[in-house]
């Protein structure tokens, strides 16, 4: 389990560093073509793109901090971190994309003549860069990968709105397009991001797993031998991957040694089943007082 969470946290940064790399390397050339073919879509997204290298580079370093081993400071680990990183990531693209549609908005009131051939070899490299990234953070596991994923993926869309838009103006003398192309793709972009960033948030707020029916489970572990029911039952997620898990089992007053061991044991089994990797059961035996008695103890 652990093996299969630190392959996937390696493989996050090595994706997350190649996106990183090339978009750092694409801003510099963007900046350059804007000023030549004096498009706003352009120079907005080289704005915007700065501030995805920020976002990228700190998510980069951030996951690899994620894969950290737990210390007296952080006892669950440095997974958290990478949560982190998605959040800081979302927010700076939320950012940069208002900033973006609000230079669109502006144009847009006063529309300007655009190099539109050079506009369309932009787009081509465009593509090519920023499709690559994407491509290499596509089916990423972790929420920052999914959100940071967004990045060159936006860019990727704009790049293909701006060859259409360059192609158009090729033919008609059209440069309203322009910033109507980047307006359109700023607000979709800003809605799939806020998405993912509710995820995020509720990766902080603690909820539970999105995939795990707290109600069921309890009904799995009454059905194991010797369990009566089962109380304070808590789970969340440290990072949208690797799980918590506690609770409170009561088993019958005349319960075993082996058969409460047998109890633990199953319930560990059937969570590791759930990507859990830090699970804490205590057993109370019927009509022993509870140790949290401040928060109740009635079986479920």
């Amino acid at each position: 389990m652990n093996h299969h969470h630190h392959s996937h946290s390696h493989s996050a940064g090595r994706n997350l560093g190649v996106a990183f790399l090339l978009n750092l390397a694409f801003t510099l050339l963007e900046i350059g073509g804007g000023v030549w073919t004096n498009s706003i879509a352009i120079l907005t997204d080289a704005l915007h793109d700065s501030g995805d290298c920020f976002s990228l580079g700190l998510a980069w370093y951030l996951q690899w901090l994620s894969t950290r081993t737990a210390d007296a400071k952080f006892t669950y680990g440095y997974r958290r971190f990478s949560a982190l990183g998605a959040l800081i990531t979302g927010l700076v693209l939320i950012a940069g994309l208002s900033f973006v549609g609000y230079s669109a908005i502006q144009r847009m009131r006063e529309p300007a003549e655009v190099h539109a051939p050079g506009m369309l070899l932009l787009a081509i490299l465009g593509i090519a860069f920023n499709g690559f990234a994407a491509w290499k953070l596509h089916g990423g596991h972790s929420l920052k990968e999914k959100i940071a994923r967004w990045h060159p993926g936006e860019d990727t869309l704009g790049w293909g709105a701006v060859l259409v838009g360059s192609g158009l103006m090729l033919v008609w003398d059209l440069p309203i397009i322009d910033p109507l192309l980047a307006l359109l793709i700023a607000l979709f972009v800003i809605w799939n991001v806020i998405r993912n960033l509710r995820r995020v948030v509720l990766v902080f707020l603690q909820s539970a797993p999105p995939e795990f029916d707290r109600a069921a489970f309890d009904r799995r572990m009454a059905e194991i031998p010797g369990v009566v029911g089962a109380h304070h039952t808590h789970t969340w997620t440290l990072d949208g991957e690797s799980h918590v898990f506690s609770t409170h089992l009561v088993m019958r007053g005349a319960s075993s040694r082996e058969e409460i061991v047998a109890a633990k044991t199953r319930v560990h089994e059937l969570l590791r089943e759930q990507a859990f990797a830090h699970i804490t059961v205590e057993v109370e035996l019927e009509g022993e007082t509870c140790a949290s008695e401040h928060e109740g103890c009635e079986s479920s």
